[in-house]
């Protein structure tokens, strides 16, 4: 254990396991990465919540002209981001949110600014994922954007016109704040849409019919003439939110504590025994599954080996032929007859805890005497009630953007504490 602590002015989660002691420090750290969250959480979106409003109105104008979000990344960590943002515009999972353009570019396409120069355009929105830690790429990439007259946003310097970035060092915590703040800007850029006058360039200034959205945001019956009101009410509302998914992921790292204690130890048996890690999951949480696997092979703190995990989303050939010859319903547990074996592990998120394919491969992989680890939404779905996997860590909220975001802290945790497990 003492092997994890980096040396130097560049620790991050290492020198931080020796606050871990005891007589388990696998409980000290879980409570301490929850005390880095909350405090990370709190201050950054303070810091920065009303510039995320002022983000949500100009981002608004630049959707009402017809404009895409173009996101874009090289690490695989910021694929994950890339792809995660364009599902959530493409495809929202809120009643009543209107699907919004939007195209992910990632390092398989080349080099970002190349895709950026062949896709974007002038009243598009660029949005960097993994600046900084790309040699340049997303720099170059925002740059190119710019020029064409895009919005540019970035979570580092990357010359972007909106950078927000996290003040954190540890790059796990970092990632779940950004992933809180685009589910932000999703959420609350649709505030706009219901005051097009508030929007340059439009020649409507009606004052707004709340209607059924009343009840969700009561401030959108201001007249069109006053923005500052409007985008105070969205600062507040993005706050609201930042504390609500602070309250949840306090709620998952305490109440699953034991839940997660057990299940690092068991993936660590895993590992150490030669087996790896198949990770599923949909839309949102199949990006999630894209990240976990990417902290499995790459890991975040330098000082931990890397680990065999295979990304069961990740091929397209193969999800579209299942799910063409076969059924949606196979997409995953086929895969996991054909890479699983006795000593792997898979790890299987989803919000709701009823999603069929997710349901059919955990059932799969115990035939093939797997273990199993859901993160679950909810109360917890069908995987809960009906004990499908061996380990089940339940995110209790109905609210998808938030359990994604307390369920990324989660599965972030269990990767660190896998190294500490014995």
């Amino acid at each position: 254990m003492a092997g994890l602590a980096r040396a130097g002015g560049r620790a991050r989660r290492g020198a931080r396991l020796n606050h871990a002691v005891g007589a388990n420090p696998s409980v000290r750290r879980l409570e301490a990465a929850l005390a880095e969250r909350t405090a990370a959480n709190r201050a950054f979106f303070e810091t920065e919540a009303e510039r995320l409003a002022r983000l949500c109105h100009r981002m608004a104008e630049r959707f009402a002209r017809g404009g895409r979000l173009v996101a874009f990344g090289r690490s695989p960590a910021a694929r994950s981001d890339v792809r995660h943002v364009a599902v959530e515009f493409v495809h929202p999972v809120i009643v009543g949110k209107r699907a919004l353009p939007a195209i992910g570019l990632a390092g398989e396409g080349g080099p970002l600014g190349h895709q950026v120069d062949l896709v974007a355009r002038p009243d598009d929105i660029a949005i960097a994922f993994g600046a900084g830690d790309d040699g340049g790429e997303a720099a170059a990439a925002i740059a190119t954007a710019r020029e064409r007259g895009c919005l540019t946003v970035a979570f580092a310097p990357a010359g972007a016109e909106w950078e927000l970035e996290p003040a954190v060092r540890d790059p796990s915590i970092g990632q779940e704040l950004v992933e809180t703040l685009y589910h932000v800007l999703w959420e609350l850029v649709h505030v706009f849409f219901e005051h097009r006058g508030l929007l340059e360039g439009r020649a409507e200034r009606r004052v707004h019919d709340t209607g059924a959205s009343s009840f969700l945001y009561p401030f959108l019956a201001e007249g069109e003439h006053d923005l500052e009101a409007v985008l105070d009410d969205v600062r507040r509302s993005a706050l609201l939110k930042s504390a609500e998914v602070g309250e949840l992921r306090a709620q998952t790292l305490t109440d699953n504590r034991d839940e997660l204690l057990g299940a690092a130890a068991g993936l660590r048996h895993d590992l150490d025994g030669g087996g790896q890690v198949l990770a599923l999951g949909n839309g949102g949480s199949a990006t999630d599954a894209m990240d976990a696997v990417a902290d499995f092979r790459i890991p975040p703190d330098p000082a931990w080996p890397a680990r065999p995990a295979i990304d069961l989303t990740e091929d397209p050939a193969i999800l579209t032929a299942i799910a063409n010859d076969i059924g949606t319903e196979a997409i995953f547990a086929r895969q996991v007859i054909a890479y699983g074996s006795a000593g792997d592990c898979l790890l299987a998120l989803s919000t709701s805890g009823n999603s069929g394919n997710v349901i059919a491969a955990l059932a799969e992989a115990r035939r093939r005497e797997l273990r199993t680890i859901a993160l679950v939404g909810y109360d917890g779905g069908r995987v809960a009630a009906d004990g499908l996997a061996d380990h089940v860590i339940v995110t209790r909220s109905e609210h998808i953007p938030r359990i994604q975001e307390a369920q990324a802290s989660a599965y972030h945790a269990l990767r660190e504490l896998l190294e500490l497990a014995s």
